[in-house]
């Protein structure tokens, strides 16, 4: 029904909703939240939408999938206040997190990669309760005792305390997550950047796991790279119906 609307043509919020699937008081909420321009009235206070409405509303839903509901939302009311370069703002910055997020994969995919298989700890690297104290695991890292204090005041290893001796105990978990956090600091990535990627190895059990997760992951930054072009293409057609 929308590609032959014509802007004379005046429609009921539920002519609008139907096409969509929604209801009659999600059309009124999008209206209230400035996604729809505002709505004329008639004598007796009913809404009157046109074909300018229906096209806001195929541009909203088509934004949605790629920018999240809010950056949608500021898009549609940057754009129907008239501040088109906010909006254009808006989207500049979702397709910048979307960058960033495949360098991400793509940084998590190469540490992955490049990690060696896991081998027997040395000995004297056993703590006699299971397990790899700080010095000897430092060692076969190549880094400081320091550093590995260091990466758990930031959360990436999370050894226990030897209740004997109060020394770090780094289990194979922590271990896996020291090789990791090495192989990205390599790589030139941050503490910060570098902590929610470990917590996605421990969500995920581990990196076997991950491997299935992250080729989800890739899929849908694929599907949202596509649900941004989609969506550009229904506000550039707003756009333009609004002159």
């Amino acid at each position: 029904m929308g590609s032959n609307l014509q802007s004379h043509v005046r429609l009921r919020p539920v002519d609008l909703a139907r096409e969509h699937g929604l209801s009659t008081q999600a059309i009124r909420n999008y209206e209230e939240a400035g996604i729809l321009p505002a709505a004329r009235r008639t004598p007796h206070g009913y809404r009157t939408y046109t074909s300018l409405h229906a096209g806001a509303l195929r541009a909203f839903l088509a934004l949605l999938p790629g920018h999240g509901h809010r950056t949608a939302t500021s898009i549609m009311r940057a754009v129907n206040q008239g501040t088109d370069e906010e909006a254009f703002r808006l989207i500049d910055e979702s397709h910048a997190q979307l960058l960033d997020d495949r360098r991400t994969l793509q940084a998590v995919e190469r540490a992955l990669g490049d990690l060696e298989p896991l081998t027997a700890p040395e000995p004297g690297a056993e703590s006699g309760s299971g397990g790899t104290f700080i010095g000897p695991l430092a060692g076969k890292l190549g880094i400081r005792p320091a550093t590995l204090r260091k990466w758990e005041d930031a959360g990436l290893v999370r050894p226990r305390r030897d209740p004997r001796t109060g020394y770090r105990v780094y289990d194979d978990a922590d271990v896996r997550d020291a090789r990791l956090a090495h192989q990205l600091r390599r790589g030139g990535y941050l503490l910060e950047q570098i902590a929610p990627l470990i917590a996605q190895v421990r969500a995920a059990g581990g990196l076997e796991p991950l491997e299935a997760a992250l080729s989800d992951w890739r899929g849908r930054l694929s599907a949202r790279g596509r649900a941004m072009l989609t969506g550009a293409a229904e506000l550039e057609g707003y756009l333009r119906e609004r002159g």
